[in-house]
């Protein structure tokens, strides 16, 4: 019977040819293969090689120190196809100075590709990003000037008459992935990750196309020791193991700690060990605003930024856990997100899928509620939340889950750079604006298209900390203004473009401006939110 070779870390990246197309699976830091990482980086720096690679990779995967930034290197990296580098800024430095070949493609899409691949199809077929950055006809998915030029790796096809995508596939010739334990004919175990992610579907691609795929583990055990039913991956599918020769720092459950059970689903914390609440700040303030969006019975996702960060503590503080199931896009439904670097994981989780069967749902049925950061939008309600300036942070999966959410709420500050205020029972004061204006006539580029999102008749909000617009088929209606800012001087003077404005403006609710629960789980139950 075939088995794995259980070789070294630095065995591992000789196995790395020039030229050939890496593939790494991990959200953040989760179930990267860090070992194999540093040692590709250590090789590289050495002796040159390997060299030119074509790395393609579903999320952003790393803390800003570690994970995809070890292999960030020119000369190693010569085309990158990937869903997010917001924590990698070794790769949007590569990215903004042109040193590599940059596509950026919905994080959704290239995890389901995997499938798509696996099973010889002719691309994965889908509407999501049809009319944003992603659409060959406007740019393709190419993150800068280098790339502009090159062959499209995401077509347009008709199909009974109606425009789909169509994502092309990528050869894998090296596939890395990481699990807990693997037996001694290589059958692999996930137990300890605080993801499922797609490792088998990936794996299935890079079988494929004739790929090898090396695992990074903690450890081997007997042949039989691991439930068959919990074999991730069969041995026979893995090629060369790597067992991990310092695990509190080269396999870390994330970023913060290096294992903690209540993110795995072996234990579940007592109720006093809950999160303390969010201090008030302006981020605070804006997510408890879009909260009282919300329904009761809802199903939510938040995604990064303000949303991830404030959030989940949000929801336990005002005690409405019960009342709406929060999920991410990792494949988490319920408990607290964690934020920041750590984005994907939730304590006390109720349930962890697969990372894409997770986009199945949020782009077939479509997510009740989304909640979205945001860096720009314009008049006609287009929103860029993808690209500021030369530094392309990607889509993650904000393009598949905006496209099908039946409520899109996007949270950002009004303006951005060194915005200061003041916040208290009275309402909002600007004490120093930001030095760039968020709400423009033209967006950059276009991650959510707010044409397409009108025909949908999708429900889109924007909320800032001093106003509130809805999208309405003539575009962005501004509908609410907070207590203490001034219309002309702290709201139209500090946009390139005149909204529309409602008839009658309401006031932002003070109470999100004050310290403690708010009461949104009351008015989720008297079905009072503001809408």
């Amino acid at each position: 019977m075939k088995k794995p070779v259980f070789i070294s870390a630095g065995e591992a990246a000789d196995m790395i040819k020039n030229g050939s197309t890496l593939c790494t699976t991990g959200m953040t830091l989760v179930s990267t293969c860090e070992s194999i990482l540093k040692a590709i980086e250590k090789k590289f720096m050495e002796t040159g090689e390997p060299r030119d690679l074509t790395l393609f990779h579903t999320c952003g995967q790393s803390d800003k120190r570690d994970g995809l930034q070890h292999i960030a290197h020119e000369h190693l990296i010569k085309r990158v196809v990937g869903g997010h580098w917001g924590l990698c800024p070794a790769f949007m430095e590569l990215i903004s100075s042109n040193k590599v070949e940059a596509y950026n493609l919905p994080q959704g899409q290239m995890a389901n590709m995997f499938h798509s691949m696996a099973l010889r199809e002719p691309g994965k077929i889908s509407k999501i990003g049809l009319g944003t950055y992603i659409d060959p006809r406007v740019e393709g998915g190419k993150m800068n000037d280098r790339t502009k030029d090159l062959e499209d790796i995401v077509g347009v096809v008709t199909i009974d008459g109606e425009e789909y995508l169509q994502y092309k596939e990528i050869p894998i010739d090296t596939l890395l992935i990481r699990g807990t334990y693997c037996d001694e004919m290589g059958n692999l175990s996930t137990e300890e990750e605080a993801m499922v992610l797609e490792i088998l579907p990936a794996v299935m691609a890079a079988k494929r196309f004739g790929g090898k795929v090396i695992c990074q583990v903690k450890h081997v055990v007997k042949t039989g020791t691991i439930n068959p039913k919990e074999v991730v991956v069969p041995g026979v599918l893995v090629d060369a193991v790597v067992v991990c020769d310092d695990l509190l720092q080269d396999h870390r459950q994330t970023s913060s700690w290096y294992y903690d059970p209540s993110y795995s689903g072996q234990a579940v914390l007592r109720e006093e060990n809950k999160a303390a609440a969010a201090k008030l700040s302006v981020r605070k303030a804006i997510g408890r605003r879009a909260a009282m969006l919300l329904e009761e019975g809802a199903i939510i996702n938040v995604g990064t930024g303000i949303p991830n960060d404030v959030m989940g503590p949000i929801l336990a503080e005002e005690d409405i856990q019960d009342k709406i199931t929060i999920t991410v896009e990792s494949g988490i439904y319920g408990g607290v997100p964690a934020g920041g670097i750590d984005f994907g994981i939730s304590r006390n989780a109720m349930a962890l899928i697969a990372h894409d069967r997770q986009f199945e749902y949020y782009t077939g049925t479509g997510i009740d509620f989304t909640f979205m950061g945001a860096g720009e939008m314009d008049q006609y309600g287009n929103v860029n939340a993808t690209k500021m300036g030369s530094k392309a942070a990607g889509a993650g999966g904000f393009v598949d889950i905006t496209t099908t959410a039946k409520n899109v709420i996007f949270c950002s500050t009004f303006t951005g750079g060194g915005l200061e205020v003041d916040m208290d029972e009275k309402g909002l004061r600007i004490k120093q604006e930001g030095r760039f204006k968020k709400l423009v006539k033209n967006v950059q580029q276009i991650s959510y298209n707010g044409r397409i999102a009108r025909e949908r008749g999708q429900k889109m909000y924007f909320v800032t900390e001093r106003a509130v617009f809805r999208l309405t088929k003539e575009g962005p209606l501004l509908t609410e203004i907070a207590e203490g800012v001034d219309l002309q001087r702290d709201i139209l003077e500090q946009m390139e473009f005149e909204p529309l404005l409602a008839e009658e403006l309401i006031k932002t609710p003070v109470s999100i401006y004050r310290q403690g629960a708010i009461g949104i789980k009351e008015m989720l139950e008297k079905k009072e939110g503001y809408q």
